[in-house]
């Protein structure tokens, strides 16, 4: 669970940055009540009143050392070089001792954090994704990166050093009137005090509007991704009916306790502070008629006590938005903290694209004893056994949920059985870098993934350093070949966001190039045509049978016409092997895969 210190951990790196520009900046904040000090010595002097100990003492050291006599003229100028000293001087140093570290620290912590965030997305489990669209996620990692970067330089750069300026004015005060002093440090404590109180309620409210929020834009970003199903059935103002009604909900926290409760602490804080200020007006008044102090220490005790008080709005503004940024930010942690999946790769790995793979495989792949539950209650898969020998084609047929698909995820290490073992070449697949074990791997799913960008970057995305001719010649064998030649600029041609410029068959074309250009020892199609036409369907199968006896193939196919030439047929049924055999043996057998055969040849005689 994250919390407060995880926040403060966000710029550890950074933490001597941080100390001295805070210190810098905390400095400056101090020497800034030098100028009503010295205002106020130079009204004492006007007014032919004494000068403060140190300062008469100051004075005389600088007359004896420049041989210039006391008096009235040493004493204006020594206080106009002080002040000329604190606000010309400093002018030119401040920004570059303060605003430059504040944001640089910032701006590099947002880049660690996002490459922190990146690696995170890369290696949480499959799981993580079936729960959390993608919406969801960046919304999450955005908000918390952004709120994080925002707010450093305003905590860093004014809170903090606002709260050292206040002890300073505290300091000053007590010289002059020290009961003065204690009155004023009372009235700060209750102030913050009950105002931090209320913002931690506050909290708790933008806690649940945070998470509400994400919902809110998790549906939006699902919308989007969906739109021709909501365009083809006719739902738009269902769906802005649904965003409309989150919305007003969204606004009614916002205003009646969220908004609402920030007004009312406000209110409070205005009215106190404007009474503080009186009663300071009035005691320090009451101390100079009584001479007590000179008029010089009344002006500047009242200037300071103003400085003061007028510094707790901005620190509680400070502290409001803080507030307000919190759950943002901690939820961001979350994410981060989030455990990685069992299959994570390392991303540490410097791998060079020309690099030999340390593995090399024949394709023998067993299944032995293979039981799995995505929740081990539940079994999907029951005692599975079986063997692919090198170079062979199986296929995996079976209804749906029968456990196809779930194989291919155990041998791809998405997941791990919860008992029995998959053998590669002899070797538990557990035991190998599962980063360069999947290179060993390709697979080409039922919807392609397609990045925006150009043809030849989707195909080389697997193997940056191939060649044009291994790709051309990948292409060739998918029969891509016949639709590059009729884009507008061939292999250059943007396919756009998730593919858009393609159809589905083509998709499926550039799909299984690119999983040959990588040139796996084991190529697996799930269900690589069942959403396809047939004319789309036929030139599939045809580039998968060139494929056949070349590599160890697995085919998972809904349409039996795709796998009738493999070298084995494993039919599965509720989460067990029920039949093996090739196409002939099983078709005479007259078990499951007869009867879906026959339901398949009376659909197509139907159509």
């Amino acid at each position: 669970m994250a919390n407060f210190r995880d926040i403060l951990n966000y710029f550890r790196p950074y933490w001597k940055l941080s100390i001295f520009s805070i210190a810098a900046t905390s400095a400056y904040e101090i020497i800034d009540l030098v100028v009503p000090y010295a205002i106020g010595q130079i009204l004492n002097i006007l007014s032919n009143q004494p000068l403060d100990k140190p300062l008469q003492g100051a004075i005389a050291t600088i007359a004896e050392t420049i041989n210039y006599p006391v008096g009235k003229p040493l004493a204006l100028g020594v206080l106009l070089g002080l002040i000329f000293i604190v606000t010309v001087l400093r002018a030119p140093t401040q920004p570059w001792l303060t605003s430059w570290f504040h944001w640089d620290i910032a701006l590099r912590a947002r880049q660690d954090q996002n490459q922190k965030a990146i690696e995170k997305v890369l290696t949480l489990p499959i799981e993580f994704y079936d729960e959390n669209n993608p919406g969801r996620i960046s919304g999450r990692v955005a908000r918390g990166v952004a709120n994080h970067t925002w707010t450093y330089p305003e905590i860093a750069g004014q809170m903090i050093p606002k709260l050292f300026r206040v002890l300073g004015i505290f300091v000053f005060i007590w010289f002059v009137e020290w009961r003065i002093a204690i009155l004023y440090l009372i009235s700060f404590v209750v102030i913050l005090g009950f105002t931090l109180k209320k913002l931690k309620r506050l909290i708790w409210h933008d806690n649940r509007l945070d998470k509400y929020m994400e919902n809110t834009e998790s549906r939006t970003s699902e919308i989007i991704s969906n739109i021709k199903t909501v365009k083809a059935f006719a739902t738009e103002a269902k769906e802005r009916q649904r965003q409309k009604l989150r919305l007003e909900r969204e606004l009614a926290v916002v205003e009646n306790r969220i908004h609402r409760g920030y007004v009312r602490l406000q209110t409070w804080q205005r009215t106190v502070i404007q009474f503080c200020v009186f009663a300071i007006l009035g005691l320090t008044l009451a101390a100079t008629v009584n001479g007590q102090i000179t008029l010089g220490h009344f002006i500047m005790t009242l200037t300071l006590s103003s400085m003061a008080y007028a510094e707790l709005e901005p620190i509680s503004t400070l502290a409001e938005i803080f507030a307000r940024r919190y759950t943002s930010m901690v939820r961001f942690h979350e994410f981060l903290q989030e455990p990685s999946g069992v299959d994570a790769v390392s991303l540490l790995e410097e791998r060079h694209e020309t690099a030999e793979s340390p593995y090399k495989f024949t394709g023998k792949v067993e299944f032995s004893h293979v039981s799995f539950g995505y929740d081990p209650s539940r079994r999907v898969l029951e005692d599975i056994n079986f063997l692919i020998e090198p170079y062979q084609t199986v296929a995996l047929v079976g209804r749906s949920g029968s456990g196809k698909s779930t194989l291919v995820k155990l041998l791809l290490r998405y997941f791990e059985p919860n008992q029995g073992q998959i053998l590669i070449d002899g070797q538990d697949i557990r035991t190998l870098d599962v980063g360069n074990y999947r290179r060993r791997l390709a697979i080409v799913h039922q919807e392609v993934d397609v990045f925006n960008g150009t043809l030849l970057d989707n195909l080389t995305y697997g193997r940056a350093d191939a060649t044009f001719e291994q790709v051309e010649e990948a292409c060739r064998i998918a029969r891509l070949d016949e639709v590059i030649q009729h884009l507008p600029q061939g292999y250059y041609t943007v396919v756009g966001e998730r593919g858009v410029r393609l159809s589905g068959g083509q998709r499926q074309r550039l799909g299984i190039a690119r999983a040959l250009l990588v040139e796996p020892d084991v190529l697996i199609f799930d269900e690589a045509t069942s959403s396809l036409d047939y004319e789309s369907e036929r030139s599939i199968q045809l580039a998968m049978r060139s494929l056949q006896g070349t590599r160890t193939t697995i085919i998972i196919a809904h349409r039996l016409s795709t796998v009738r030439e493999a070298d084995q047929i494993v039919v599965l049924d509720r989460g067990k092997i029920v039949e093996v055999g090739s196409h002939q043996e099983l078709l005479s057998h007259g078990g499951i895969y007869h009867r879906l055969h026959a339901l398949q040849e009376t659909g197509e005689l139907l159509s």
